[in-house]
């Protein structure tokens, strides 16, 4: 039995509420792909907070935690700045605020390129301090020894390969990779040796799809796509993004919603009342009882 919270105006916003529920596990996750072929595609989300996770999670397989938070929570340029502490901190509020999906958190820039063993550090205090099922990390071949150590030791990893984020200073932007036969090449080979290493899944980010649907092909492990294609076994979008909370997104997001639209025309609303002294009205001040 896990814990969720839940909205109680009686009281505070949020009390833990028990839920006889069971959470998606990481063998369940890697298991959804049987014989190279997914029926069902996965679903992940981004998820930042108690209530994000709370509202996403009946509907995701999986949530992560992930560094975008630096430019989506913080403001910052570029994912390079964010800690171990912030994924931490948002790690943990999201494992709080649901209870069925796959909680996976991203190990920020610099916690484990150095060495094995210091990935295996930050690994396991962020798994022990927010309760986590897994960590992603960004890298094919080069992290392949990191990923066997890790998973060989009781940390499920998820493993990032493509377009690579924290690495944008060496791919000198955020541009769609694979439009070289070097890079298709890289690509395909990064994604084997994620697999072999033991990644339970892997996300493909930014590349052209016949890439991608030959890397889904290819792989006996689930692939999450992100700007590839529908042909790989689940996407990912960070929540925001698709919910039009920014004026600019990349190509490859739908805007299901512009809840940036509703905020402001809400903000605006209630600034104009504040400023009438219509609100608050008597339905919501306290009186004296007669």
């Amino acid at each position: 039995m896990s814990t969720t919270f839940q909205l109680d105006t009686a009281t505070s916003r949020a009390n833990p509420t028990p839920r006889p529920r069971k959470r998606l596990t990481v063998p369940a996750i890697r298991d959804h792909k049987q014989g190279g072929v997914t029926n069902e595609p996965l679903v992940m989300l981004t998820a930042y907070t108690a209530r994000q996770a709370q509202l996403l999670d009946a509907h995701c397989d999986m949530l992560l935690v992930g560094d975008s938070l630096g430019q989506v929570i913080y403001g910052l340029p570029s994912t390079l700045s964010v800690t171990s502490e912030m994924m931490i901190a948002h790690g943990a509020a999201v494992v709080r605020g649901s209870y069925r999906a796959l909680v996976i958190v991203d190990m920020p820039f610099g916690s484990y390129e150095g060495s094995k063993e210091q990935a295996f550090a930050s690994a396991s205090r962020i798994m022990a301090e927010t309760g986590c099922a897994a960590v992603k990390l960004e890298g094919g071949q080069a992290m392949a020894e990191t990923i066997a150590f890790l998973s060989g030791r009781g940390i499920p990893v998820m493993a990032h390969v493509g377009l690579t984020p924290q690495a944008v200073n060496v791919l000198g932007g955020y541009g769609a990779r694979g439009r070289s036969q070097r890079e298709h090449e890289k690509i395909v080979a990064d994604g084997q040796a994620v697999a072999e290493a033991g990644a339970f899944a892997v996300v493909a980010e930014g590349i052209l799809e016949p890439i991608a649907i030959a890397l889904t092909k290819s792989l006996e492990i689930p692939v999450i796509g992100i700007g590839a294609s529908a042909e790989c076994d689940g996407q990912v979008l960070v929540t925001e993004d698709m919910l039009g909370m920014f004026e600019r997104v990349p190509r490859f997001v739908k805007r299901y919603e512009n809840l940036a639209e509703v905020v402001s025309r809400a903000a605006e609303s209630y600034a104009a009342e504040v400023r009438a002294r219509a609100f608050p009205s008597a339905d919501h001040t306290y009186q004296p009882k007669d």
